[in-house]
């Protein structure tokens, strides 16, 4: 998406999943408010979904050809890094870019081998509680380090600047009001306007294990009007769900979704929710004041979500329950608790508001914008 000439020119890379390009998206639409004559490119490769998600944005898209930093990789990895820097490099030469963003992933790494090798000034954002490995490299290459997590600070260089700035979220959750919002969702939703209702999901691509626990859930709260859940299905899920709510007899109790245009409306529709700990779920949970039982993924690299999910623990505002006892005999009473007991929702969702960083993404733009009206190479490190 282009603005005028003489504006700020900033290239973004952000690729392989959701959380590295819905960030990267939200830095976009802040830098567009902050700055209306702001050009805005994405960079990316071919193997993730960016090639479908960021051109669906309006926004142009490059590619350099690079691989994961993963398995055998790291035979080829050195090579790979040095041939995709000198890629981003010629495109932010072509782009004039003023600044370069990495938001993680492997896209991240040769956007800052390229500005580095083009003294081009250059941010990365760090979105996991634990970094990952591009960025742990990209952190070589650039001075100003921004993290969703204060847990992510320690990992990186003393001598870098690493500023707080939260998680860049979509702008519906930085002035999210669930008072306005609350009864137009719960009808759009096909849910009853008094009881209370749980928000089951799993990302973008569901989970086994939490689809698994609203059904038993459902089966436990069957014969109560008093409960409701709301099951955020993946776009791959079948029909052996629903299969398996009706042969518990719980229709009436769970409500299913495949897609959410807005995720906003689900989270003010709710009362808790039961969910994973991806870094960008944590943040929205933060933002909207939505108390949670969260299941950090077992075989998230690092045990990662745990780390994900302590803040927000720390607070007061989640619980974490294993996912091997992710069933309805251990989070049920967790949730009667919380319908029995309003003001103890009160306190955790205060909890949860006390972490919550709704205006990361315009702290992290005007950080990018001040990196690009100096209009000069930042210093080597």
């Amino acid at each position: 998406m282009t603005g005028a000439a003489d504006g700020p020119r900033v290239v973004i890379a952000a690729g392989g999943t959701g959380g590295h390009i819905y960030p990267g998206l939200a830095l976009a639409e802040a830098l567009r408010e902050l700055a209306p004559d702001a050009t805005i490119s994405f960079l990316g490769t071919a193997r993730g979904l960016e090639g479908e998600i960021i051109p669906r944005a309006g926004y142009e898209l490059d590619l350099v050809a690079m691989v994961p930093f993963v398995g055998a990789n790291r035979v080829v990895l050195p090579g790979a890094l040095l041939r995709a820097g000198n890629q981003a490099r010629r495109l932010l030469r072509r782009r004039r870019a003023d600044v370069a963003v990495g938001m993680g992933g492997y896209a991240s790494a040769p956007l800052l081998v390229g500005a580095r090798l083009g003294r081009v000034p250059s941010l990365i954002h760090e979105s996991g509680a634990v970094p990952g490995k591009a960025n742990l490299v990209a952190a070589r290459l650039t001075t100003n380090i921004a993290t969703a997590f204060p847990a992510a600070v320690r990992a990186f260089p003393a001598n870098r600047r690493v500023r707080v700035v939260g998680m860049p979220l979509a702008p519906e959750f930085a002035h999210f009001d669930r008072a306005a919002l609350r009864e137009r969702s719960r009808r759009d939703l096909g849910l009853p306007p008094d009881a209370f209702v749980l928000l089951v999901m799993g990302g973008s691509q569901g989970a086994a294990r939490l689809s698994d626990a609203a059904v038993a859930l459902g089966e436990r709260w069957r014969d109560r009007d008093d409960i409701h859940i709301l099951l955020k299905l993946g776009a791959r899920a079948g029909t052996d769900v629903d299969e398996a709510i009706a042969r518990v007899g719980a229709d009436k109790v769970v409500h299913r979704v495949t897609y959410l245009d807005r995720m906003d409306t689900a989270y003010a529709a709710a009362d808790a929710a039961l969910c994973r700990a991806g870094a960008g779920t944590v943040a929205e949970l933060a933002a909207t004041g939505l108390p949670a039982v969260l299941v950090p993924y077992p075989f998230a690299t690092g045990d990662h979500q745990r780390d994900n999910a302590a803040e927000l623990v720390g607070a007061g505002g989640a619980f974490v329950v294993d996912d091997a006892d992710a069933d309805a005999d251990t989070i049920g009473p967790i949730i009667e608790g919380l319908v029995a007991e309003p003001a103890d929702r009160e306190r955790m969702a205060d909890a949860a508001r006390s972490v919550g960083r709704p205006g990361a993404a315009h702290e992290l733009a005007g950080w990018v914008l001040d990196l690009a009206a100096r209009r000069v190479a930042e210093p080597l490190p």
